[in-house]
């Protein structure tokens, strides 16, 4: 049995069930990849069919203003997120007015990258997922296994991307189902590879290079395999700025918006106001900027 078929046969028995791998549509799917998006799948799980139900099609989130999208995007997290998927919306949907079909729908992985919003990633997925395109979608997740399977590179990184892209061209089928393989490469890097992996149950470890390394117990395992940025944090306070962020945006969504000067002691029990009033404002500025936030001289709201 080829390398592909075995995966398949493994993915076919123990994939995951997930909703948006029911569906074609690249609306839906594309929700769900902005959702995966730094958030695990337990909570875009939750938000995914609430989300759908609010904003079903590209038209009804065209016509959607910013507050809207931040409310039903409000609990999932950095919500620049939620307004360029809208955005990404506003380029498909020619005219908001109009039907439901009347769309301008990218056909090819190239044509999806042409939009602003879409990156290499989210194009490849789109393209395979929906499009049936023969074309590899390529993440963290799909990194470490291709490169640990196709390379032999125990911990691949960013930088061997185009290495494995080529690699994984030939490992695709020409034909049958291939656009199911990044979705098996995606349950066994959640399942089997991770970063200890689990060799002995893996489907792919007689033709994996990688997996004879990790069963000899010389592979030594780092403790970061990729350095991540600290998050920015005021002093010494309990939470990173991005908690405080939220907590700001879920005040100005009440109707009428929230107090400025009551602001900083709301989100902080231990806000000090000559400690803390240039990092309060600086958030603000930052929430304004990035079109999340609408600011008078005494209020924060959502922006409409």
């Amino acid at each position: 049995m080829k390398a592909a078929a075995k995966l398949l046969a493994w993915f076919d028995r123990n994939g995951r069930t997930l909703p948006w791998r029911k569906t074609r549509d690249p609306y839906r799917i594309l929700v769900s990849e902005v959702m995966l998006q730094q958030t695990q799948v337990s909570r875009a799980l939750v938000f995914y069919p609430q989300w759908l139900e609010r904003f079903p099609n590209w038209k009804a989130l065209a016509k959607a203003d910013n507050a809207s999208v931040i409310r039903a995007w409000s609990g999932l997290g950095y919500n620049r997120r939620a307004l360029m998927l809208r955005d990404i919306a506003l380029q498909i949907a020619v005219n908001p007015r109009l039907p439901p079909t009347n769309y301008h729908l990218p056909t090819t992985e190239s044509e999806w990258r042409t939009l602003k919003g879409i990156g290499p990633y989210t194009a490849a997925a789109l393209a395979s997922f929906s499009l049936h395109e023969r074309v590899m979608p390529v993440d963290t997740n799909v990194r470490r296994v291709l490169g640990r399977f196709l390379l032999g590179i125990p911990f691949p990184s960013p930088k061997q991307d185009e290495r494995i892209r080529k690699a994984a061209d030939a490992f695709l089928p020409r034909r049958g189902r291939f656009y199911d393989v990044p979705q098996a490469l995606f349950d066994l890097a959640t399942m089997v590879c991770k970063k200890t992996p689990d060799c002995t149950s893996c489907p792919m470890r007689t033709v994996c290079p990688a997996a004879a390394k990790f069963l000899s117990g010389k592979v030594r395992i780092p403790k970061r395999s990729v350095a991540k940025a600290a998050e920015s944090r005021h002093r010494n306070k309990p939470h990173p700025d991005r908690i405080y962020r939220g907590r700001i945006l879920k005040l100005a969504g009440r109707s009428g918006g929230f107090l400025l000067a009551r602001l900083g002691e709301t989100i902080d029990p231990g806000y000090d106001d000559a400690l803390d009033r240039a990092w309060l404002a600086a958030m603000v500025e930052r929430l304004v900027a990035d079109r999340l936030l609408a600011r008078t001289t005494k209020t924060v709201s959502l922006p409409r």
